[in-house]
């Protein structure tokens, strides 16, 4: 069997990472590169003279016009942060370049901070992919299927009655080869409105939806050309080579969950873990660059609030 280039690349190591991002000037370094490239740009009136200064460690840019002053890490994911940059840098780091996922609680062993800050951070994170992966559209050949997470509570309701488990849509770009090229997820329940809500939010034209025989399947008629493939039940109807791509991406996505996560809130939290892994999957073709480009977007991106983060949503 070839190897799969992909899945052996080489990506981001440790020491490498460590040689780039290793102290806070350095991560300051980049920082200031990836917000401001083609120079500083003042907030406030616009204009591009400065001087700066220090408050402790954290630096400031003072604008020579109008005397605004504005820190390198306002209005970013960092803002109001006490952490250093370096711990934020390797959480990224480790959080992108994870071949499944990381648990909070191994995120704090590894960076050295408290549970609570660890879980703080890595829900900002991902909260940065749901907002990034937001605008994401397939087009061409795309499977789409049902699927849950969460298992049956002992004493309650078994199959999709369960009181545990949190409906969810993977639809999956495929190329001439049949093999997944991009990914949607969206937690939502299976009615027809809410898929002709997300065919309208992640599908584009020239398009073909393969999907079985669900009955809330028929509002991707309205997205393009509809093939429906009754699949039946049991073991045989998730090996039907129509669904290869969609049925491995959805088996990917449970194992890495089962093997790393041993309680999640799915009906609060789902949109966040599946953005988590839509956002890594889809960037998966070039392991090398993915942290600059998702610090790229932390320093475009305010933070958002521990009180908006605890906030129940349902990404629908």
């Amino acid at each position: 069997m070839p190897m799969n280039r992909v899945q052996f690349q080489p990506g981001l190591s440790l020491p490498e990472f460590f040689q780039q991002y290793g102290t806070h000037e350095q991560c300051e370094d980049a920082l200031i590169g990836w917000r401001w490239p083609d120079g500083f740009v003042c907030p406030a009136c616009g204009t591009g003279g400065f001087t700066s200064f220090r408050r402790g460690q954290l630096l400031y840019r003072q604008c020579v016009s109008c005397r605004h002053q504005c820190s390198l890490i306002v209005g970013t994911i960092f803002e109001s942060t006490k952490l250093p940059l370096p711990k934020w840098f390797l959480a990224m780091h480790l959080l992108t370049q994870a071949k499944t996922n990381l648990s909070a609680l191994a995120m704090s062993r590894d960076i050295g901070v408290s549970y609570p800050t660890a879980w703080l951070m890595k829900h900002k994170i991902m909260e940065l992919m749901r907002q990034r992966e937001e605008s994401r559209r397939l087009t061409g050949r795309v499977e789409v299927d049902d699927a849950y997470l969460g298992g049956e509570l002992s004493g309650g309701k078994v199959g999709r009655g369960s009181e545990n488990k949190v409906p969810f849509v993977a639809a999956v770009q495929t190329n001439e080869a049949g093999q997944a090229v991009l990914v949607c997820l969206a937690q939502l329940p299976f009615t027809k409105t809410a898929l002709a809500q997300f065919c309208d939010r992640s599908l584009a034209r020239p398009l073909t939806v393969v999907s079985d025989g669900l009955a809330c399947f028929v509002a991707a008629e309205g997205a393009g050309v509809h093939e429906r493939v009754i699949t039946g039940g049991g073991k045989a109807s998730v090996t039907l080579k129509q669904f290869k791509a969609v049925n491995t991406t959805i088996g990917n996505l449970k194992t890495a969950m089962s093997g790393t996560y041993h309680a999640i809130k799915f009906a609060k939290y789902a949109h966040r873990y599946l953005a988590e892994f839509q956002y890594r999957f889809n960037r998966r073709f070039d392991l090398s660059i993915i942290l600059k480009r998702l610090a790229w977007v932390a320093v475009r991106t305010k933070s958002t609030t521990r009180v908006a983060i605890r906030a129940a949503e349902v990404g629908c």
